[in-house]
């Protein structure tokens, strides 16, 4: 790779690692391509990519960046895995990947411009996804609009009822 091409990738590099919102760096040492190119189509369809970098470009490109705290697991054959949408999905594709495939070793990870560590990222990948997070907000939600409206209609139902007994009293006495 020539000095050019170099400088075009640490740009391109550098301005995806400045959008992440899941980063994380991991061995793939004895992987065979199938396995890796299953990986790859699985993480994509997540809005995540994997890429094996050098570790040089990487220094480069994750300078000014969040990335940069990360500087000290640049060693050895690296795969740098960003995801640029909801963290949880890719974090589940990685840790079911790396729980059936020993080859891969994650190693570290950045949420944001947090570090965090594997037992951190396997917790990420317990988590539900957003989806359901957000539809069980919701209907927490409209439960509790629900139940406000069955109290307070409660008063309104209650007179109605007194007045339909006090009505049927009435008239049994005519």
């Amino acid at each position: 790779m020539d000095r050019r091409t170099k400088e075009q990738v640490a740009v391109e590099l550098h301005q995806k690692v400045k959008s992440f919102k899941l980063a994380v760096l991991a061995n793939f040492r004895g992987i065979d391509v199938a396995k890796m190119t299953a990986l790859r189509n699985d993480l994509r369809k997540s809005n995540t990519e994997l890429k094996v970098v050098k570790n040089t470009l990487l220094n480069i490109a994750s300078r000014d960046t969040s990335l940069e705290a990360l500087q000290d697991h640049f060693k050895g054959p690296l795969a740098l895995i960003l995801s640029y949408g909801d963290p949880v999905e890719p974090s589940k594709i990685l840790s079911d990947f790396a729980k059936k495939n020993a080859e891969l070793e994650l190693k570290v990870g950045m949420l944001g411009d947090k570090v965090i560590t594997i037992e951190q990222l396997k917790a990420l990948a317990e988590l539900p996804s957003r989806e359901i997070l957000l539809a069980k907000m919701l209907s927490v939600m409209v439960g509790v609009q629900t139940q406000l409206v069955n109290v307070l209609s409660a008063v309104p139902r209650g007179f109605v009822r007194v007045l339909d007994g006090y009505r049927a009293k009435k008239e049994e006495g005519n």
